[in-house]
């Protein structure tokens, strides 16, 4: 039976597949089972910051598993400590605790959030609710599907968790109201909302909600793991926007390819967790903290980060030649591009064919290429998605 096939019968259809079987990749090229070469404008929606099979991410990852592929918290291994290290020297935050994906780092920031307001005020106080905004997206487990600012999420899987509110995005009044009626421990957010169709905050409008958190003692919850490691041009996103969260999740990029998660916590937050507050088997796996390691040891320099923001601004350029596009939202290699006649679908399934791979969000179409994209193949993707756009 064909791969495909075999697909529908064994795995569950949670995935609407492109027609599509890819075997292998290298740098910023994926290749099919007949050999078809596919440049790739999503990276695995936003993971293989690297590229695929980078030489060095590989041979990191392989020395590791050939030395220590796994052991328990109960122990201390050296590839996560170099890594906690390295993510806290970089981004200037205390402390780091690992998880394995972006839904699992968002839901150990909110219990941050939950128990820091408890030991601070009583349960008396009833302190626990958190405001996210509307057209948000931060994870598929119960919890942060509630936490996900999307009425469309809020379906089947009742009864959903308790105690999240939303505010429309960039609407600072909005926010004030709601966190003025009291109860709210934290903000959670998204400088750019990914899934939501890529869409920045107003920098007035985080100023206004860090000013206003700040005075109340309301903690900041960003939500990077789609911007952060380099998406946007810096290392993290919320360099652009001036203003340092109490809480920073990450995930997707960071590992370079293998499942990694991780919340990042400040003076303020860095010790409201303590022994047996939270726990998870494969968080700090030494073989995925070496690729990440690896991953963030390049992404962190500082040329490479405005190489990053070079080749975001060549493809944005590009993608306004077209009178198709109407106009193009994000930073960095992070771009929404909204589209005047066309439907996002027929121009995601004619670049596939054309062997190209971008992403949707809603009505825009997505692309995240690899941050290691050269400009031979930036360029040569780009006149693929031109040539569709252009018809």
């Amino acid at each position: 039976m064909h791969t495909r096939e075999l697909d529908q019968q064994y795995i569950i259809g949670t995935y609407k597949r492109q027609n599509v079987v890819l075997t292998r990749g290298c740098g910023a090229v994926a290749y099919d089972e007949e050999g078809k070469a596919y440049i790739d404008f999503g990276s695995g929606i936003g993971v293989n910051s690297l590229g695929y099979c980078d030489k060095k991410w590989a041979d990191a990852v392989a020395d590791q598993a050939h030395c220590l592929q796994h052991t328990s918290n109960l122990y201390y291994t050296q590839p996560a400590v170099r890594l906690a290290q390295l993510l806290c020297t970089k981004t200037g935050y205390r402390k780091v605790l690992f998880c394995n994906s972006g839904a699992e780092a968002n839901e150990g920031a909110i219990k941050i959030a939950r128990k820091y307001s408890f030991d601070k005020y009583g349960v008396e106080a009833n302190r626990s609710r958190i405001l996210t905004l509307q057209n948000s997206f931060h994870g598929r487990t119960v919890t942060t599907l509630a936490a996900t600012g999307q009425e469309a999420f809020h379906n089947y899987f009742f009864p959903f968790t308790e105690g999240f509110s939303y505010a429309p995005a960039n609407d600072i009044n909005a926010v004030k109201e709601i966190l003025g009626q009291g109860g709210y421990c934290a903000v959670l957010f998204e400088f750019i909302q990914g899934e939501g169709g890529v869409v920045p905050l107003d920098r007035d409008f985080v100023d206004e909600l860090f000013r206003y958190c700040e005075a109340h003692d309301i903690l900041t919850i960003a939500d990077e793991v789609q911007t952060g490691i380099g998406r946007t041009g810096t290392l993290l996103a919320s360099e652009q926007f001036g203003v340092k969260p109490n809480i920073t999740t990450l995930a997707k990029g960071l590992g370079g390819g293998l499942p990694i998660g991780a919340v990042l916590t400040d003076a303020k937050t860095m010790n409201v967790l303590s022994f047996g507050d939270h726990g998870t088997t494969f968080g700090a796996n030494p073989v995925v903290c070496a690729g990440a390691y690896e991953a963030l040891s390049r992404i962190a320099d500082s040329d490479f980060l405005a190489e990053v923001r070079r080749k975001g601004d060549v493809l944005r350029m590009a993608l306004l030649t077209s009178d198709e596009v109407e106009s193009v939202a994000g930073l960095g290699m992070m771009l929404g591009v909204t589209l005047r006649t066309k439907a996002v679908a027929d121009v995601l399934k004619a670049c596939v064919e054309r062997g190209l791979l971008p992403l949707t969000a809603k009505a825009k179409l997505r692309l995240l290429p690899p941050l290691i994209i050269d400009d031979e193949t930036l360029e040569k993707g780009i006149q693929i998605l031109l040539s569709v756009l252009n018809e």
